[in-house]
């Protein structure tokens, strides 16, 4: 694919996005319902090229100070208006004479810088630890001598920056040690990047320039190799090459949608790389174009050792890139501090109509009530359950109505028994059976629709918990962390929703007497506790709460509908029934 001429049009391909567990559940609750349904009629009753080895070092950085350079590249391009930088007399060589690394440590960050190609070897946040309990490193380990590290250069396609990415540059620190500043000269190249940071934020500043035998030479900055946590379970899967045009909106790409690189430019907000929880962005200027490239590296996942296609992302596309550089917590009031648009990065997906306003119920009652997430879940599935509570009654008078016609529907089962699906008869079976149904008024998929009221707060509970870092970490009682599943051998959440379940349904009026339909019933909560033992925590804990809430619930609809619902049958005796009379 030719880079010459990108768009910022978002491109379609072959490549799917692995199938998640929010696809899976949703499915599995579809199949559910059909076959709840169905019983009532049918049922009798290329990565980047590996540097090679360095070329032999210098014996000795060479004397010309390489300090201006530095400076005044740096000014100008932090400049507004200017596209020039001082550059290096002619044949004046600047190049380190031996390795070195340098860390830059904040209150928020622990970045190490190699010298050896002027990149990220290690970017920390201090605030956060992975899954295993470690400090969060965001530079995948899986990636290191497999592509390049972050902040190295790529050039448009045609044209390796291996020269440039494997070169000994000269490094400097600045005396507050919030600035590194790197600079290279030797034979057609000249390269510098600068990188400064802020002590309490998560902002920081890229600059960098590249010139070909004086020629200004376009480039861009990578974060490839993957990004995130990469200690979580399907963490590639969750990786995203993200960006936000001033007119498309929010666009992204998942490793799986990447073939070949592809090459986008356009009038970005933001631009970078994502997983869950994290983000690693550029905030461009918008008024001028900026391009980002997007790949993807097949590394090796941690835990199984087996090939997993990992996001990648070049970002910049000038001669002189100046840029801010966002790199931290995917917090909806920390990127809005920074910027409205930032926002777009916490994805609820289709869901977000209904995602986003229970996110923010869950924050107010964690920030003004309970003060802690576990009690602010359950909190809020006892206040959708009682604002659901007249259509559950509804659906709980509908079957007790159903259940009382169940002799009647035995009848037309007996007039037909023995018939096959395929049989012609067996449509006017049906068509009696719904006509029954029709007579008083009964509706035959009544006792689906408390579950079916459940699945778009289910979908939405799960699109918060995957999605908003406040949840990431969260504990409850002997939950360490509600957006993961329980880390204890036994979990108990899945086992008491189980066990939830079984009651629940061993008090709600029986919609068939046909002893096989209710042997598929009484599966239904063993079904139910295989597709949650997997999932978080605080999912889990939704589904239990609303277990409990729909007994306390069923206990007072029967209390008040005591009497059963009695119907006239209007089914004839079967003729076999009639001789024996």
């Amino acid at each position: 694919m030719s880079n010459n001429s990108p768009t910022n049009k978002p491109i379609k391909l072959p490549g799917q996005e692995p199938e998640g567990m929010q696809e899976r559940l949703l499915i599995a609750f579809a199949l559910i319902g059909v076959v709840l349904m169905g019983m009532q009629y049918f049922m009798p009753a290329t990565p980047e090229t590996k540097p090679a080895a360095p070329a032999k070092r210098q014996e000795q950085t060479k004397s010309t100070p390489a300090g201006a350079p530095i400076a005044a590249a740096t000014a100008a391009a932090a400049t507004p208006g200017k596209t020039q930088a001082a550059k290096p007399a002619a044949n004046t060589a600047i190049v380190a004479s031996v390795d070195e690394n340098a860390t830059i440590e904040t209150a928020l960050y622990r970045v190490v810088f190699s010298n050896r190609g002027a990149v990220v070897r290690s970017w920390i946040l201090k605030k956060y630890k992975d899954s295993d309990g470690k400090p969060l490193e965001l530079v995948n380990a899986a990636a290191q001598g497999k592509t390049v590290f972050p902040m190295a250069l790529r050039f448009h396609e045609g044209q390796s920056a291996e020269a440039l990415n494997s070169a000994p540059y000269v490094m400097r620190l600045t005396s507050d040690k919030l600035r590194v500043d790197f600079e290279y000269s030797q034979g057609e190249w000249y390269a510098r990047k600068s990188i400064s940071f802020q002590p309490d934020s998560y902002l920081s500043r890229v600059t960098s320039e590249v010139r070909n035998t004086g020629q200004a030479k376009p480039h861009l900055v990578y974060w490839r190799g993957g990004f995130g946590d990469a200690s979580v379970v399907g963490a590639a899967a969750a990786q995203l090459s993200v960006r936000y045009h001033v007119v498309e909106g929010f666009l992204q790409l998942t490793p799986g949608e990447i073939g070949t690189p592809q090459a986008h430019r356009g009038r970005f907000t933001f631009a970078g790389i994502s997983d869950s929880f994290f983000a690693a962005v550029a905030l461009p200027d918008t008024e001028r174009d900026f391009e980002i490239h997007s790949m993807a590296d097949q590394l090796e996942n941690p835990r199984d050792k087996k090939l997993e296609a990992n996001a990648g992302v070049a970002v910049g596309g000038d001669a002189i890139n100046a840029f801010q550089l966002f790199v931290g917590p995917k917090d909806t009031r920390l990127l809005s501090s920074i910027s409205p648009r930032l926002e777009q990065l916490v994805d609820f997906g289709y869901f977000g109509l209904l995602a986003k306003p229970l996110f923010l119920a869950l924050r107010w009652l964690h920030d003004n009530f309970a003060h802690n997430y576990g009690w602010a879940i359950v909190i809020a599935t006892v206040i959708i359950n009682f604002i659901l509570l007249p259509l559950k009654f509804t659906s709980l008078k509908s079957m007790k109505k159903m259940s009382s016609l169940q002799p009647q529907i035995a009848a037309i089962n007996d007039k037909y028994k023995g018939l096959s699906l395929t049989d012609p008869k067996a449509q006017n079976k049906n068509q009696e059976v719904m006509d029954l149904y029709k007579k008083h008024g009964v509706n035959p998929a009544g006792g689906c629709v408390p579950m079916a009221l459940q699945i778009p707060f289910f979908i939405a509970f799960y699109k918060v918990l995957s999605s908003a870092i406040d949840l990431r970490g969260a504990e409850w009682l002997w939950v360490t962390d509600l957006s993961r599943p329980e880390t204890i051998p036994l979990r108990i959440l899945p086992i008491a929703m189980i066990a939830s379940q079984f009651f629940m349904q061993k008090m709600t009026p029986a919609t068939s007497a046909d002893p096989a339909q209710q042997r598929v019933m009484m599966l239904m909560p063993l079904m139910m506790g295989f597709m949650f033992y997997g999932v978080s925590a605080g999912l889990v804990l939704y589904w239990l709460t609303g277990n409990l809430v729909g007994i306390a619930q069923q206990w007072f609809f029967n209390r008040i509908f005591t009497e059963p619902v009695t119907v006239k049958s209007s089914v004839p005796a079967p003729a076999a029934a009639k001789k024996k009379k």
